[in-house]
């Protein structure tokens, strides 16, 4: 969210970013919340004017009333002072009203006008527009078929998507056995991987309040991703993030203790709107999964070079198993409203010959610390906001179809790859139970 007095002072930069971003119907927007905003000054103006008056006619209504008693004609004067207070009193009610109205109607506004993106977010209305950037390993297609990944996971009796709806419906599944035991490994490893890099493994709430909710994406997001907990003020977090970002909720920490660097782990749970196609079922995208995610808070100096440092562990952690990766900036039209810079790191599926998103790294500024007022005390005393940032580790669902693609033997076999077989008993290969 932006900093109302930056939009005030430069509404023509954010014009051009929210034309950059391809949202020309938030353009009025920015008109109205100017207006609005003139109209809220003015009501607190006249509002704290009111205020001290009272405080200078109500000792005035003292002073009479302690003269009355010596001058009888002092006590009609005091009474239309005290008339005079209590018309003042009316209007101040009328105007607390009128702030707390218009104050609302400026935040949500504020709250759909997209972040102002980084320089260097390569500009274009849709994700058709984002930017190959580096290829990291060979991509390779084998000479023999690689099936659909559930049917991978099938030949070791390691997916059960009928049982699962039957009992939640689609987007469910049941793993099993060594699949199953490839998953949890495959999250072991990337805990203990980030926790090599200086990161402190955190294990969050599952459950989020709406503030919250509303303090780390926009109304857009929270729409397509959320579910809310019927009769409560409760919502079950699509990612980690969410309530590790949370966590810092109306804070202010001491800048020595910057920067905070966590990896959390979480199941996730989403409502992935909409229609998809072939490639997206089985276990692509789904309503519940499993993730390791790494967040930084940080301050604002540093949040591009931890952009860079984070993006790069997503590669360095899927080369460690072996896989193929690319990076993928994401141009503006494709960033979410909060966020300065974004960039997708994709596996290489060799059955699609093509890459697919597996990781998506964030640099979100200060969006998130402004509206969950996550403040940072400097060493003179002085209060600025903190810059926040989140990056995937690895959600084994997806990131299991690169792994099985990629590992894939003629025979039907699965390779381990070595970074992975302390976490799966010291087993090198899967064997197909059919």
């Amino acid at each position: 969210m932006l900093d109302i007095k930056f939009l005030r002072e430069n509404p023509d930069v954010v014009r051009e970013n929210i034309r950059k971003k391809f949202q020309d119907s938030k353009l009025p927007l920015v008109d109205e919340v100017i207006e609005l905003d003139r109209k809220l000054r003015e009501a607190i103006l006249e509002a704290d004017g009111l205020r001290a008056n009272r405080k200078t006619l109500s000792k005035q209504v003292g002073a009479l009333m302690g003269q009355a008693k010596k001058d009888p004609s002092k006590l009609e004067e005091a009474e239309k002072v005290k008339a005079e207070v209590a018309a003042q009193a009316d209007r101040l009610k009328e105007l607390e009203a009128l702030e707390d109205e218009l104050r609302e109607k400026v935040t949500r506004i504020m709250m759909t006008i997209p972040q102002i993106i980084d320089p260097s977010v390569p500009i274009g209305p849709d994700d058709s527009a984002n930017v190959e950037v580096a290829r990291f390993g060979d991509p390779v297609v084998p000479d023999y078929e690689i099936p659909y990944h559930t049917q991978i996971m099938e030949s070791f009796n390691g997916i059960d998507l009928d049982s699962a709806g039957r009992v939640a419906g689609n987007g469910f599944y049941y793993l099993m056995g060594d699949i199953a035991r490839l998953h949890e490994a495959v999250i072991a490893y990337a805990r203990d991987f980030m926790i090599g890099k200086g990161f402190t493994y955190c294990i969050p709430p599952f459950m989020i309040r709406g503030n919250v909710v509303t303090g780390v994406m926009s109304f857009a997001e929270m729409d397509a991703m959320m579910y809310k907990i019927e009769g409560e003020d409760l919502y079950l977090i699509g990612t980690s993030e969410h309530s590790m970002i949370g966590k810092f909720i109306d804070q202010i920490v001491p800048e020595a203790e910057l920067p905070y660097t966590l990896t959390s782990y979480s199941p996730c749970f989403r409502k992935e709107k909409g229609a998809h196609g072939i490639e997206e079922r089985g276990v692509y995208r789904i309503h519940q999964f499993e993730k390791q995610e790494m967040v930084v808070v940080c301050r604002p100096e540093e949040s591009m070079d931890w952009y860079e440092k984070m993006w790069r562990y997503s590669v360095e952690l899927f080369r460690s198993m072996e896989i193929p990766v690319r990076q993928l900036e994401c141009c503006s039209g494709d960033l979410a409203d909060l966020k300065v810079k974004s960039c997708d790191i994709e596996a290489w599926s060799p059955r699609q010959q093509k890459y697919f998103e597996v990781c998506s790294c964030s640099n979100l500024g200060d969006a998130q610390a402004r509206r969950l007022k996550i403040r940072v005390r400097g060493e003179d005393g002085k209060l600025y906001l903190a810059h926040t940032l989140n990056n995937t580790v690895v959600a084994p669902p997806r990131m299991l179809i690169a792994f099985l693609e990629n590992h894939l033997q003629a025979d039907g076999t699965v390779t381990i790859p070595e970074v992975l077989r302390p976490y799966m008993g010291g087993t090198e290969v899967l064997v197909p139970k059919k």
